[in-house]
């Protein structure tokens, strides 16, 4: 892993992430990389960027396509970047010690968000808990 240490938000203490990556809709070989029960139907850049900035993290959208994905439509494309760590090496937060945690938080999380919870579906109704995105709770 290259490191460059003139700039301590360097791009590569950013990690990237995929709507894929969540998808419940595509398969471990389309690029889903979380357990497809913990997966949300369909993620968008603007949920995963709504969802991570809720949650206090840096973080910004990239116009690029995951190189699985096949549909050149503009809602399958952008990638996020986060900044899991510093530039010393410490994490910017304790909950969040891997992209890994970090993914399967925000498919846990979208589903909760306003968009998804006024269209009454795509969202698992078991899990909805109380707590939610610190944005998304202005008004209902």
């Amino acid at each position: 892993m290259a490191h460059l240490s003139q700039n301590p938000a360097d791009k590569e203490r950013f990690v990237c992430l995929y709507p894929v990556y969540i998808n419940s809709k595509k398969t471990l070989a389309e690029g889903r990389r979380i357990p497809a029960q913990k997966a949300v139907e369909n993620p968008s850049c603007g949920e995963i960027r709504d969802v991570l900035s809720a949650a206090g993290m840096n973080v910004y959208v990239e116009n690029k396509m995951h190189p699985r994905e096949w549909n050149r439509d503009v809602q399958f494309r952008g990638r996020v970047r986060v900044q899991l760590k510093q530039a010393d090496g410490s994490l910017c937060q304790d909950k969040f010690k891997s992209r890994k945690e970090v993914m399967v938080y925000v498919a846990e999380m979208i589903p909760k968000l306003k968009t998804r919870t006024q269209k009454s579906g795509g969202g698992d109704p078991g899990s909805q808990q109380g707590e939610g995105g610190k944005k998304k709770k202005k008004k209902k």
